[in-house]
């Protein structure tokens, strides 16, 4: 076989692997979009055994009780003084569910629906992570060269952030829903407006710090959704509660769906320490992005738009957990601050990459592009 055969039949291999990555891409939406409709029916199915329930069931013995036990004694040099107990407010009808919405509601069809979801969610999982992994044979390296591999890398290890979870019996199968709403738009606008054909890295990319600072960066992104997912749901279970506990009646709609995640006390604390765990990676992920910058540039900071949004996304996710740890922050305070740091994320994943330039615009995406996609 002479050399130019063998180049050819490469060159053909390679494009295969790359037409097999996008078939399993494609597939893996089709499995995710029946498990979106399955997460759909667990909530469907489990809120029919919810609609008797009111509001006064669930705020039964809340507030204006006082905490039980004998008064406190507290001995002086000049006598005794008897304090009496503080009134305590606790909203003992808010516990957290059981294992989905499903089960909670109380229906064994509407739970058997939630373990469909899961299946599914596995199934898609797999299809995705063996097209990211067909992706990278099509061309030798790793798949984190531009936006659209970087957008089915994300999706697929936030998918295995959330089974991971799972398999450690952490009661987040509310998580699922949401999940698979957000994957869903995320690969539609991976194929359609991100796309890019399997090429080879640029130069600057040629490097073993690649598997270091952009895994640790994709990884960091998925564990911080999962965190701002848990935020926002936290919100509105917290607004939900608080009507509740002040005599208020929600909505039918809002009291079948919020009365079936966990607690807003047990959300808050899930978001605060998913954040927390993942914040020294983040911290990590920044200096191994300034010694890479060393090496490939000469400096190690520039304050190049991507860098500049890493460090303010560090700040951010700082702030936060700064305040929660010696301002005493929880709560609705707290959540607002931790959107917004996630926010900054969010601009310097994609904002930052399509309609800022700089040294760090390996998207292969640009205004051009949007504008002929129709944006």
């Amino acid at each position: 076989m002479t050399l130019a055969a063998a180049t050819e039949l490469a060159t053909a291999t390679n494009e295969h692997l790359a037409n097999v990555s996008n078939t399993l891409i494609y597939s893996a939406m089709a499995v995710y979009t029946l498990a979106f409709f399955a997460h759909i029916a667990e909530w469907l199915f489990g809120s029919r055994s919810k609609v008797g329930r009111t509001a006064a069931a669930l705020t039964a013995d809340v507030a204006g009780k006082s905490a039980s036990g004998p008064p406190v004694t507290v001995r002086k040099a000049g006598g005794t003084a008897v304090l009496e107990r503080p009134a305590v407010v606790v909203r003992s009808g808010f516990r957290d569910v059981p294992d989905g919405p499903g089960a909670h509601g109380g229906t064994e069809k509407g739970d058997l629906y939630g373990r469909i979801a899961i299946a599914l969610t596995v199934l898609a999982f797999a299809l995705e992570a063996g097209g990211v992994l067909a992706r990278a044979l099509s061309v030798k390296r790793a798949p984190w060269g531009n936006m659209y591999e970087f957008n089915i890398t994300f999706t697929t290890v936030a998918v295995g952030v959330y089974l991971v979870l799972l398999a450690l019996k952490k009661n987040i199968r509310w998580l699922g829903l949401p999940l698979a709403t957000t994957v869903l738009l995320d690969l539609g606008l991976a194929v359609t407006v991100l796309y890019t054909a399997s090429d080879q890295l640029v130069p600057a990319l040629h490097s073993y710090w690649l598997y270091i600072h952009v895994s640790t960066a994709i990884f960091c992104g998925a564990v911080f959704y999962v965190g701002a997912v848990g935020t926002i749901l936290y919100l509105f279970k917290d607004n939900f509660e608080n009507k509740l506990a002040s005599g208020g009646t929600p909505g039918r709609f809002a009291s079948s769906v919020l009365d079936r995640l966990p607690a807003a006390a047990s959300l808050d604390k899930f978001a605060y320490r998913v954040n927390a765990a993942v914040f020294p990676l983040w911290t990590f992920t920044i200096i191994a992005g300034a010694i890479w910058a060393g090496d490939a540039w000469g400096r190690y900071w520039g304050w190049d738009p991507k860098e500049t949004w890493s460090f303010i996304t560090w700040v951010a996710y700082a702030c936060y957990l700064h305040a929660r740890a010696t301002a005493g922050w929880k709560g609705r305070k707290a959540a607002y601050l931790a959107l917004v740091a996630f926010g900054c994320w969010l601009f310097n994943y994609y904002g930052v990459n399509i309609f800022v330039s700089g040294k760090h615009s390996y998207a292969d995406v640009g205004l051009g592009v949007l504008q002929s996609a129709g944006f």
